[in-house]
């Protein structure tokens, strides 16, 4: 598509024309809304830590991960399958009411356990109550998601890019005026929650009247069926939310709240290098899920660009993270956080192979075998506890950390064989050998070049930015050396 003026821009950001075009204008407004949502975020957590310190900061921090555990139970993997059922057939989309009404039933079964188990998780009253608060500010946040779910179906990315910025700004913007004038973590409990909720009921307004009629539909027999093709999802996402915060709440449950402070700050930043990995899979569901009721070569086709994408993106991250690592953290949270460096180098290991997997995680979903993703999920989620079990009590937040990586290699290798087995995608293909190879060849000379002295101890911004042009220019020379050997590729 040829963009010759204001108009044709417009339309390249707004209408869905190609399926090369439609994977751009989605990933743009994903970038965009989670690029300054997170970032926004990130500062606000940032001030949190340095002004409440790693011990308050750790118990909201571990307060979060305990609620987030159980609120995988509000969504039960209904806004994956309402994505891609209403993106294959639109029109599906009249069972979104029913849906949403049994969304209703499951956040409320949701709180009610969350409550319950505050009283098992600790025994202090102030952390039980913002369990309490958080529990709702989640709940809250869920209802967003299935909104955006919809969108993805409709791929207007744009819509859902907008309330993701409006939600972004009003929750930083309560909480820094909360955190800089009443600072306590249950005061910044109360400011997610308010917040959350009053940019809800923007979304529902704006959504009921401009997108879709809401209304309340108590359809048991659409409950049944989107639930019997939910559950292994949602299944899927217990195990990854056990990857996630099970090693924050056994820390606060056995007294290291200092520790999960620590943890939790190199965990946050390593949440904004897989900001990437979220918006390309939000971006490429709906196109696989077309492919693969198109063809086998088509399917095949995205899932290689989308699989190159994530290997060029998460290669580099990983070795420019370890070789930069004590600057960031020193920039990000100061001296009193020198601990969440080792952490933060053991854990960006984990979000380079989180890039590698998700494309196999996608494949699982839209071929349907979302049962084989439930079961090399949940057996790792199993390893995951154990682990954390007994590596947490002999190296606290590292021992976390290490967990976490061997549990995300050890799915990597179990989605790579189910998705060589059971779909009809080949992973191993000499198209993403010859991006693998290159990015692994470009990121070790970027290692190498951000490591001496002189590049180091720049200004961090410019010795990031050194990096990424160093890491451009050899994938460059790569792809031209490379080129007569890989010519039938092109």
């Amino acid at each position: 598509m040829n963009v010759r003026n204001f108009a044709d821009f417009k339309s390249f950001l707004l209408d869905n024309k190609t399926v090369k075009q439609t994977i751009f204008k989605n990933t743009f407004w994903l970038a965009v809304a989670e690029g300054i949502s997170r970032l926004l975020k990130l500062v606000l957590l940032i001030y949190v830590a340095r002004i409440l310190g790693a011990t308050e900061y750790g118990k909201f921090t571990f307060a979060l991960a305990f609620v987030s555990l159980f609120a995988i139970f509000s969504d039960f993997g209904l806004s994956s399958i309402i994505t891609r059922e209403f993106s294959r057939e639109k029109e599906k989309e009249k069972e979104f009411s029913p849906v949403f009404s049994l969304k209703i039933l499951l956040s409320i079964g949701a709180l009610i356990l969350i409550l319950i188990g505050s009283f098992f998780v600790t025994p202090d009253p102030v952390i039980q109550k913002v369990i309490w608060i958080l529990a709702i500010y989640i709940i809250v946040s869920g209802f967003s998601e299935i909104i955006y779910a919809f969108l993805r179906a409709r791929q207007r990315m744009e819509y859902e890019a907008w309330a993701k910025i409006l939600q972004a700004v009003v929750v930083t913007g309560a909480g820094f005026f909360i955190i800089l004038s009443f600072p306590s973590v249950q005061n910044l409990s109360y400011s997610y929650l308010f917040a959350s909720l009053a940019a809800l009921i923007f979304i529902l307004i704006f959504f009921h009247f401009k997108v879709y009629h809401l209304h309340i539909n108590w359809n048991k027999l659409i409950w049944k069926r989107f639930l019997l093709m939910s559950w292994p999802l949602a299944l899927v996402t217990i195990s990854y939310t056990i990857y996630t915060n099970t090693d924050s709440v056994m820390m606060g449950y056995w007294g290291q709240m200092t520790q999960t402070g620590w943890y939790n700050a190199a965990y946050k930043i390593i949440g904004v290098t897989l900001v990437p990995v979220g918006i390309i899979l939000q971006s490429f569901f709906p196109v696989l899920s077309k492919a693969f009721k198109e063809s086998k070569e088509q399917l095949q086709k995205v899932w290689n660009y989308q699989m190159g994408i994530m290997t060029l993106i998460g290669v580099p991250l990983v070795a420019g993270g370890i070789a930069l690592a004590p600057r960031i953290i020193d920039l990000v949270y100061g001296l009193n956080f020198s601990p969440s460096i080792f952490a933060f180098q053991i854990l960006i290991i984990m979000s380079g192979i989180a890039f590698l997997h998700a494309p196999f995680n996608q494949a699982l979903v839209v071929s349907d075998q979302q049962k084989k993703l439930f079961w090399a999920t949940i057996s790792t989620a199993m390893v995951n506890i154990i682990l954390n079990l007994i590596l947490i009590p002999r190296y606290s937040l590292y021992g976390a950390a290490t967990a976490t990586v061997i549990t995300y290699f050890l799915i990597f290798l179990l989605l790579f064989k189910f998705t060589s087995k059971y779909t009809s995608i080949n992973p191993l293909n000499l198209k993403v050998l010859f991006v693998f190879i290159g990015a692994i060849f470009s990121s070790t000379i970027m290692y190498f070049a951000v490591s001496q002295t002189k590049i180091y101890y720049l200004n961090i911004f410019l010795s990031i930015l050194i990096g990424i042009v160093i890491y451009l220019v050899c994938l460059f020379a790569y792809r031209k050396l490379a080129y007569q050997i890989f010519i039938h590729l092109k």
